[in-house]
């Protein structure tokens, strides 16, 4: 009897994971279920310019743009939810938010948890020392002392290279630990790099100011995230994408920021 009441909890459970994906991993919206909502709520963290940042409370930035033309075409508003880096993409493939961006990285590993559109940008990872530093070229960290932002893709370069990691939640705390000679390098995504750089060298002596190196640390695509489950949403926004590619219009944003666009290789 226990065995048949087992099969038979058994196979309630495939039924239920048939018919109701919210319990078993489906966890994004369709193409349907966002249009019919009206609205695509994309969680950031607004602390990486010129990408996304606060401007008094309003989050702007070069993928807030980009995103309001996609929903422009999708005929929706978007909606932003803010938060720490660390808790975007778990809150995206929890189902908690349909979208995230922040400069976000395509890699393998997050590719097994979660879904990403075309890459629309190719950025690089900047090294950042202080001015008369020993450290010229990447090969100079070896045995060095790195700050990163938790949870982002120079974290687990660094990390995964056998860097010494110092990891901290917001950019600026990262930038804070070079400043106070915690750490022999600054490791973050180059144009964000170059937007705090600049803003911290301003009025400084040359001694005193921050200094980006010539070679990157590691190249990297850029996209935005979505949960397993929003497929449909996905392949719709990425012909929306590659239409602002090819016309010119992402290229148009980034200029409008100050920044050069390197777009991706063409598929």
């Amino acid at each position: 009897m226990k065995k048949l009441l087992s099969f038979a909890l058994a196979a309630l459970m495939v039924l239920v994971c048939v018919f109701s994906f919210t319990s078993c991993g489906k966890k994004g919206k369709t193409l349907d279920e966002v249009k019919k909502a009206g609205e695509l709520i994309a969680a950031t963290s607004p602390d990486f310019p010129p990408f996304e940042n606060l401007e008094g409370e309003e989050v702007v930035g070069i993928e807030v743009e980009i995103l309001k033309k996609v929903c422009e075409k999708l005929g929706v508003t978007l909606t932003l939810k803010q938060m720490d880096f660390d808790s975007v993409l778990p809150g995206v493939t929890a189902g908690k938010f349909d979208c995230g961006m922040s400069g976000i990285t395509v890699t393998e590993s997050r590719q097994k948890n979660m879904l990403f559109t075309d890459p629309y940008f190719v950025a690089a990872q900047a090294i950042v020392v202080k001015a008369g530093s020993a450290i010229q070229s990447k090969a100079d960290l070896s045995g060095k002392k790195v700050s990163v932002q938790t949870g982002t893709t120079a974290e687990e370069y660094c990390s995964e290279n056998g860097y010494t990691v110092s990891a901290f939640a917001a950019n600026s705390d990262a930038q804070t630990a070079l400043l106070n000679g915690n750490v022999d390098a600054w490791v973050i995504d180059n144009l964000v790099g170059i937007a705090m750089v600049e803003t911290y060298n301003q009025g400084k002596a040359d001694d005193e100011k921050l200094v980006i190196l010539s070679e990157a640390m590691t190249s990297e695509p850029y996209a935005f995230a979505f949960a397993f489950g929003s497929e449909t949403l996905v392949a719709e926004i990425n012909k929306i994408q590659k239409a602002m590619i090819e016309d010119g219009t992402i290229a148009a944003i980034f200029a409008q920021f100050g920044e050069d666009y390197a777009a991706p290789a063409s598929k």
